[in-house]
This record gives C-alpha cells, sequence and structure tokens, in this order.
C-alpha cells in the first residue's frame, strides 16, 4: 500500500516550485483526465495542454512553459524544469508492489554450494544450481532457476519464472521480468553436408551490466565463444531477442519485438525501436535511433537517425535492385526537376 505524502515533501524532493498548501496530502498519481481529490498527475506532452483547465487533479507537475495554460485549473502546481523525468522520479513513492522479506521457502532448493547474501528472498520453488553466488537484498520470485556458477549482483530482482542459464553474470540494482530467458544456447549450426545440421555448442556465457532491466519473455543468448554483454544502464522491453555474442553498449534502449543477429555491436545510447533489427556481424556506433520496423544491413559509422522498409514483398533479387533505386529517388528527382525547369 502507498503512503500519503505532503505537496512540501514532493516539492522539495523534486526540486520544484510550488504554488499551493505544501501540507496538503497526496495519495496517489494519475493522468490529467482521470485524477481526483489527493491525486497528483503531470504535464509533459503538448498534446494534453487541453485537458489541464478541467483537470480536477489535487496537483500537476509541470513546466514553465506549461504555467500559461492553467487558467481554469483550481490545483496546486509543481514547477520543474522536466515534467516527465518529475513524475518518473516521484512514481517510486508511489509504487504498489508487495514488498519482499528476506528468506528462504521451503519448497525452494538451493544448492550446499550456492552462496547466499544477507536479506535475500527467495521464493517458492526457486532452483539455484552449485557454486552461484547471490548478493545482499537479492529477490528472487517463484519459480526461477540459477544455474551453475550464475552471478546475481546486489539489490537485483528477478520476476516469477525467470530462467538463468549457467555462467551469467548479473550486475547490481537489475530487474528482469517474468518469463525472461537469460544464456539459453545461441541459434549455432553448420551444415553437415548431408542435408542436415551440426550443433555448433555455445561455450561462452552472458554478462550483464549494473542497473538494467530486461523485460517480459526477453531472450538474451550465450556466446558461442566469449560472452555477450549487455552494458550498465541498458532497458530492454518485452519479447526482445538478443543473439549470441552481441554487445549493447551501456544505457541504450530496445522497444518490444526489436532484435540483434550474432555477433553485431550496439553502441552506447543507442535505441531501437519497436521491432527495429540489426542483422549480423555488423557495428551501430553510438547516438544512433533506429526506427520502428526498421532492418539495419550494414555497419552505422555515423549518429543520427535511420530507417528503412518502405519496399513492398517481392523476391530478395528484386528487393536488392529496388532498394538500390529508392536510394537513388532524390537525386531522380532533382534531376528531373532540373530537366523540367531547363524545358520550360
Amino acid at each position: 500500500m502507498s503512503e500519503n505524502y505532503s505537496l512540501g515533501e514532493i516539492a522539495a524532493f523534486l526540486n520544484a516550485e510550488l504554488r499551493g498548501d505544501p501540507q496538503t496530502l497526496i495519495s496517489g498519481l494519475n493522468t490529467l483526465k482521470n485524477a481526483g481529490s489527493g491525486e497528483l498527475a503531470f504535464l509533459a506532452n503538448e498534446k494534453y495542454v487541453s485537458q489541464l483547465p478541467s483537470s480536477t487533479a489535487e496537483a500537476v507537475i509541470l513546466s514553465a512553459r506549461h504555467v500559461s495554460n492553467v487558467k481554469g485549473f483550481s490545483g496546486t502546481l509543481l514547477i520543474v524544469d522536466n515534467a516527465y523525468l518529475g513524475y518518473a522520479q516521484i512514481s517510486k513513492w508511489f509504487d504498489t508492489a508487495p514488498q519482499f522479506l528476506a528468506g528462504v521457502h521451503p519448497s525452494a532448493v538451493v544448492h550446499k554450494t550456492a552462496r547466499i547474501g544477507t536479506n535475500v528472498s527467495i521464493g517458492p520453488n526457486v532452483v539455484i544450481d552449485a557454486d552461484t553466488v547471490i548478493a545482499d537484498n537479492c529477490y528472487l520470485a517463484a519459480g526461477c532457476y540459477i544455474g551453475a556458477r550464475s552471478q546475481l549482483g546486489e539489490g537485483s530482482r528477478i520476476a516469477a519464472n525467470v530462467s538463468i542459464y549457467h555462467d551469467v553474470s548479473i550486475g547490481s540494482g537489475t530487474t528482469i521480468h517474468s518469463g525472461a530467458v537469460i544464456g539459453a544456447d545461441g541459434f549455432g549450426f553448420a551444415p553437415d553436408g548431408a542435408g542436415s545440421w551440426q550443433k555448433i555448442y555455445q561455450i561462452g556465457g552472458v554478462v550483464i551490466g549494473d542497473n538494467v532491466e530486461i523485460g517480459a519473455c526477453t531472450t538474451i543468448d550465450r556466446g558461442a565463444l566469449g560472452d555477450t554483454r549487455i552494458g550498465n544502464g541498458v532497458i530492454i522491453d518485452n519479447h526482445v531477442q538478443i543473439a549470441h555474442n552481441v554487445v549493447v553498449g551501456d544505457n541504450s534502449a530496445m522497444a518490444a519485438f526489436s532484435g540483434i543477429a550474432g555477433s553485431s555491436t550496439l553502441g552506447r545510447n543507442c535505441i531501437l525501436a519497436g521491432d527495429a533489427c540489426l542483422v549480423g556481424h555488423i557495428d551501430v556506433c553510438d547516438n544512433v535511433q533506429v526506427m520502428a520496423r526498421t532492418t539495419v544491413t550494414k555497419s552505422i559509422e555515423k549518429p543520427g537517425s535511420y530507417s528503412s522498409g518502405i519496399t513492398p514483398f517481392m523476391e530478395s533479387r528484386e528487393w536488392r535492385k529496388n532498394a538500390v533505386r529508392i536510394s537513388q529517388l532524390d537525386s531522380m528527382a532533382r534531376r528531373l526537376k532540373a530537366l523540367e525547369k531547363k524545358n520550360s
């Protein structure tokens, strides 16, 4: 259950200018449209400015540029530099997720060689294999599996039914949501010359940095040789696929259904939008944004925003020719315009 907080406390935490009674109590968060008495809302997106005058929220977090839009709004204002960041920061105060209690559930199976830190919560039917290390203040919900020689950093939270294979190293403060699989075999097979496949055994591991968030049903494969590596502060949505020996740089973000094929590198502070994909064995530099449903087929060496995917479905041979022609459209249009101007 969340607590009540005074607007004075909230303003001090957010370093906000408060226009209203600091003793007013706030019991929860809500949208501008739906917030009522005792609830705090925020205004960060221009498309919702019209909702502010009629909002019945007790208070609103907003930036100085929106103060002129408050005519008709009777609640309190909390003025900050970045309203969306302010909302994100205060949201933790009203988190309703149950708090875990330290201890090992009777149904859990913990190998005698596992090293378990202090204030660790191990839920029902959790299995912790040999020579694992679980640092202080970790939480493992029901049905998790932690494979041999894997490590969880301090304060990591593993939701129900997460599978972490052997030889996986996870940094401190990392959250992994339900159904995620970390360290499964990469998709490595060699044709055997007789119409079948020879499995390539994946003998590397996975190394995940600090303060990483991994969404539900996301998969991060172990390396074939060497490790798959996820940097510090990376945020990964639900249903994301990261293949063997991929490297993801610090503070990059991957939205749902995006994926990176084997042995590719995504730089720091990059964004893959929904369903964006990188083919294997390419490198993407820092500070690149890949738009939704874009397929990156070659390395990117210059920061910026990139898009693809406008051609209709066709045979690959025809697609390759048309893809080249599409890249020439701008120069063709300029030449055509010049010819029209010359002949007019």
